[in-house]
């Protein structure tokens, strides 16, 4: 599948004066090699959920599963709009990416498949998938898998220079 190349556009605002936009290509080594992200979802009264989880990159989408009646599945299923994000607790160094989109939830088991074969090879055999019925299947029960093609998404360089660069889709 042919590689989405955003525009990026630097916030001189909120830049160093020195700052150049961080191409999509560092945007996307990060989404792809973070270990550990953060979604937010809606809760059905309109306040925010936070939480963190595992999540892989495969053909050029974010996808994360959940347990049908954890509160973010419970939330996706009211308002599909989510925030996924990683990056490093430095002020100093680093380089922080902020996705924006619509979670969709992933049922095609060939899809299926090639995203449990992703979390195998980056989290290793505790994150070994059976897909079934539309669905990963693995010893706690089940979890759905959703899919989030970004919409816009922001890099944040930390350390001189300071940067913030948005992607538009």
């Amino acid at each position: 599948m042919e590689s989405t190349q955003p525009a990026a556009e630097l916030d001189e605002r909120y830049s160093s004066p020195k700052a150049t936009a961080r191409p999509w290509s560092d945007a996307r080594e990060e989404l792809e090699n973070a270990d550990l992200y953060w979604i937010v979802t809606v809760r059905p009264d309109g306040q925010p959920h936070v939480t963190p989880l595992l999540a892989v990159w495969v053909d050029d989408a974010m996808y994360f599963c959940t347990g049908p009646d954890e509160r973010k599945a419970k939330n996706l299923a009211q308002n599909r709009g989510c925030v996924l994000m990683t990056g490093c607790n430095s002020i100093t160094s680093g380089f922080d990416v902020v996705v924006e989109g619509e979670a969709v939830r992933v049922r095609d088991e060939v899809k299926l498949q090639r995203i449990a074969d992703a979390y195998l090879a980056k989290y290793g055999p505790a994150w070994t998938f059976t897909v079934r019925d539309g669905a990963f299947h693995h010893e706690p029960g089940i979890a759905l898998v959703f899919e989030v093609a970004s919409s816009t998404a922001f890099g944040f360089g930390k350390g001189e220079p300071f940067s913030q660069t948005r992607y538009r889709f």
